[in-house]
């Protein structure tokens, strides 16, 4: 699992519109990465829409964001689409990058047990370098949380 100043290694995963977006696209700017479990479920929605909401600001603060989930390109598009994200949204769905940042879990909910991706926030430095997390993620106020983090 990676740790704060750690160097994140570089990785590619497809986007919607068959595009494929690089962790090394980003070198030059901050990166927020946000895995979250599942396109078009109420939590999931809601923290898709809180990020673009602040897409100005975290423009304005030289950072970009992305977010991954195992959901297909499919899912993606039609996601993206409804919601008018300005953002990519990759597909993990072998879960490798998941597992890279240790979000890639054994998870409960209604007494049934299943590997899944916790719901986490990354920020990495324009080098690529982790320098804060956010692990176990509640979607309400946690965007603003990250907007703070950018601030200091």
């Amino acid at each position: 699992m990676l740790k704060i100043g750690e160097q994140v290694e570089n990785f590619t995963l497809p986007a919607a519109g068959g595009k494929e977006v690089s962790l090394s696209d980003y070198r030059g700017k901050k990166l927020v990465i946000y895995f979250y479990p599942k396109d078009m479920t109420p939590g999931c929605t809601q923290q898709a829409c809180d990020f673009r909401d602040s897409d100005s600001y975290f423009k304005s603060q030289n950072a970009a964001v992305i977010g991954i989930s195992a959901d297909d390109l499919k899912s993606h598009e039609k996601f993206e689409n409804k919601y008018e994200l300005p953002f990519p949204l990759l597909s993990d769905t072998d879960h490798t990058v998941s597992e890279q940042f240790g979000v890639w879990q054994l998870k409960k909910n209604f007494g049934k047990e299943y590997e899944g991706i916790v719901r986490s926030t990354f920020l990495l430095d324009e080098e690529g370098v982790l320098i804060r997390e956010w692990r176990k993620v509640k979607v309400s106020g946690h965007v603003d949380e990250v907007l703070q983090a950018l601030k200091d």
